[in-house]
């Protein structure tokens, strides 16, 4: 189902330039989806999932708001499932188009809409039981295993700095983004009637200077519209030297209670990184020996990912894996797979450290361990990433007492704990850095801000109006700006 408010007649019509429409990530930091509308082509930049309250998100996932028949082309920024996770339901809704995205960003997206379903299947088992039980509706999956195989053969891969031709004087170029394995920048340009390029840049989620595994943001020169990331626009991330310390007395805690440190986190970039880290702290002795258990059989696949596609990472991992290191292992660590094998951590002893996914506590085997351990004082969740609102993360961090979780309510005893500098987000900093170098020459005539919630679209589009910019806009859900 779709309600679209772009069935008129395509025709190439120069002179409206170029339109933008914006749906999802729009005041928000889910659902990421814009669309462009140039010399007659309408490209989707990202299709991704709402998160929140279910049924809220559900209908908002299932209902699209564009005719998914009329997009000639979507240009995926990288695999997080809330820039891909909807693209099933666009495929099934009657796009036809490529999908255009990196080759590493292809076999990420591939093992996240695969979980996707998996995850909503296992998750509706749970719910439709309580909800059977009450005489209410049964929820359906948002999409099944069919959809995936159908919409990955749309899947184009092209690698960074790779000209795609989109038909109609319009061509595509993605550059390193620096947020996860291959994620981009998408650069797009718009040849006018009048001989002239207008050049439109998306930074999709822009990468935080400094990180392991991913290289640096790339400058774009010359970019005339740019829709930029806000989401941490408000803040800036503390040194890294803070979050070791943090982390070695989180893990003396757990080891003088026997209790578990239980770690949300995204699978594909989050766990990784964290990988990374705990595998630099072992190895100079500054946290003491530990089991460690990722729990999540989509985490290992998106390492082996990550094992394959190490040609993207940044120089200094590459130069350790040269010499026989593996960054993303060390003693004590195992990754399981089966839900047995998941079920069976409940009746282990501490000290423990659980890697889960999701990130954002919305589902997944997280919820378990969460449900399990929650309600034990000596026990500490440590939330590594941005919560968006409404959901069981953005709770815990809110410091609520009581959460549902499963459908039950649970009372919070285990101390919650936030280290946003892990996160792969770009802080108040680097984004005017990033800014700053891109509009060097003074060529941006607007800038959107996008994915940040009402504080940090704001926030964004004062630093950045301070800094030179000629027009700075917040867009909200399914505003439409023509002739930028």
């Amino acid at each position: 189902m779709y309600n679209s408010p772009f069935s008129q007649t395509r025709h190439h019509d120069a002179n409206t330039m170029i339109n933008l429409h914006f749906f999802g990530a729009a005041r928000s930091t889910t659902g990421s989806m814009h669309l462009v509308e140039a010399n007659g082509k309408k490209i989707l930049l990202d299709c991704g999932l709402f998160q929140g309250p279910r049924k809220e998100a559900f209908e908002l996932n299932r209902r699209m708001p564009l005719n998914p028949a009329e997009i000639d082309a979507v240009l995926l920024s990288h695999a997080h499932i809330d820039h891909c996770g909807n693209l099933p339901t666009l495929g099934r809704n009657g796009f036809r188009g490529k999908i255009y995205c990196t080759p590493a960003t292809a076999d990420l997206a591939e093992i996240l809409l695969r979980d996707s379903v998996h995850l909503q299947l296992r998750d509706l088992e749970i719910i439709n039981k309580k909800r059977a039980a009450l005489g209410k509706n049964l929820f359906e999956p948002l999409y099944t295993e069919p959809d995936v195989d159908r919409v990955m053969r749309h899947f184009k891969p092209e690698p960074l700095h790779s000209l795609m031709d989109l038909g109609n004087q319009t061509t595509a170029v993605f550059h390193e983004a620096g947020h996860i394995l291959g994620s981009a920048l998408t650069e797009i340009n718009v040849q006018q009637e009048d001989g002239r390029n207008r050049r439109v840049v998306f930074s999709g989620d822009l990468g935080h200077p400094g990180r392991p595994l991913e290289p640096p943001a790339e400058i774009i020169p010359g970019a005339d519209v740019l829709l930029i990331e806000s989401t941490y626009a408000d803040r800036d991330h503390p040194p890294m030297e803070n979050v070791e310390g943090r982390i070695k007395d989180y893990f003396n805690e757990i080891h003088q209670q026997n209790a578990r440190l239980i770690i949300p986190a995204f699978s594909v970039g989050r766990t990784q990184h964290i990988l990374h880290l705990l595998n630099r702290l072992f190895r100079e002795k500054k946290i003491p020996a530990t089991p460690v258990v990722v729990d999540s059989p989509l985490s290992l696949k998106a390492t082996r990912v990550y094992d394959r596609h190490r040609g993207n990472f940044d120089a200094a991992t590459i130069e350790r894996l040269r010499a026989g290191e593996n960054p993303l292992a060390f003693p004590g660590l195992r990754f399981i797979e089966s839900p047995a094998e998941s079920m069976a951590l409940h009746r282990q002893p501490g000290p423990m450290v659980i890697i889960a996914a999701s990130g954002m506590c919305e589902g997944g085997r997280v919820l378990h361990h969460l449900k399990n351990n929650i309600g034990d004082p000596r026990n500490v969740v440590l939330i590594v990433g941005f919560q968006a609102e409404n959901t069981l993360g953005r709770r815990l961090v809110e410091g609520r007492k009581v959460v549902r979780i499963l459908g039950d309510e649970c009372r919070v005893r285990a101390r919650v704990h936030t280290i946003n500098a892990l996160s792969a987000h770009a802080d108040r900093g680097a984004l005017v850095k990033w800014f700053d170098a891109l509009n060097s020459s003074g060529s941006v005539s607007r800038v959107f801000a996008v994915h940040g919630e009402d504080p940090q679209v704001a926030a964004l589009s004062q630093l950045l109006r301070g800094r030179g910019a000629r027009r700075v806009d917040a867009p909200s859900p399914g505003e439409r700006f023509e002739n930028v």
